[in-house]
């Protein structure tokens, strides 16, 4: 169902991770994998895409192990769009992300939304609509311009205080058809502990394909899975998977 041997989302020194791209090659050899994907987090101001891009492809050329340039994009409009860096030549991923919750109004951290669901302005409910339809657009726009993966599903509404069981199903069966239409690969986090089985369980039933992703800031993070195998085992398990 799932490849252990690829880590499809990790984090070098030119963004938020800790580590230079030579040594979480290092660290991915030691750890047996046959396959990584870069996907440092850009925006529009991003000025470092082309020598992180350099720094890759050097290191492509001292390993085995299958290195894929890529890069995280939050998707920042109600249409979809997203914070796109100047120029996207290079890239083989792109990841995308939702941060702040797109409304026509502007855009809203997790802990606002929380609040306004606590003082009765939002609805849970609202906030899961607008969370899924505004990742429905993204994945379609990405998809346009590189092969996209899905970052930390749901990851929104979990830190605004949404569990994954309070999503209905006919929002995690829209979720993943507009992946399944549009291509796009469902990272299962290793560092958010996202999806849950429930979304993993939906994917595989809907033909959408699963990479495992450690979201490593730190080399020693590189391929270390233990929420992905106990997520996993548990959805491999149950008679739907079968």
């Amino acid at each position: 169902m799932i490849d252990l041997s690829v880590d499809g989302h990790v984090h070098t020194a030119f963004s938020s991770g800790r580590d230079s791209v030579s040594v979480l090659v290092a660290a991915a050899e030691q750890a047996g994998l046959t396959e990584v994907t870069f996907a440092d987090r850009v925006g529009p101001d991003t000025s470092w895409l082309p020598p992180y891009l350099a720094s890759i492809q050097r290191a492509q050329q001292r390993t085995d192990v299958v290195l894929r340039r890529g890069v995280e994009v939050e998707a920042i409009g109600i249409d979809g769009w997203l914070a796109f860096p100047s120029d996207l030549n290079g890239l083989e991923v792109i990841s995308v992300g939702i941060d702040r919750l797109p409304l026509p109004a502007g855009l809203l951290s997790p802990d606002a939304v929380r609040g306004l669901i606590d003082n009765g302005t939002m609805r849970a409910l609202d906030v899961i609509d607008q969370v899924v339809a505004v990742t429905g657009l993204a994945v379609e726009r990405v998809s346009r311009y590189a092969p996209t993966r899905l970052a930390r599903p749901l990851d929104f509404l979990a830190r605004a205080g949404i569990d994954e069981s309070a999503v209905p199903d006919a929002s995690i069966a829209e979720l993943v058809e507009a992946c399944r239409v549009n291509g796009t690969v469902i990272e299962i986090s290793e560092r958010h502990r996202l999806p849950g089985r429930r979304l993993v369980q939906a994917c595989v039933e809907g033909g959408v394909r699963l990479v495992p992703a450690s979201d490593a800031v730190r080399a020693g993070e590189v391929g270390v899975y233990r929420y992905v195998r106990e997520i996993v085992t548990a959805v491999a398990n149950t008679p739907a998977a079968a």
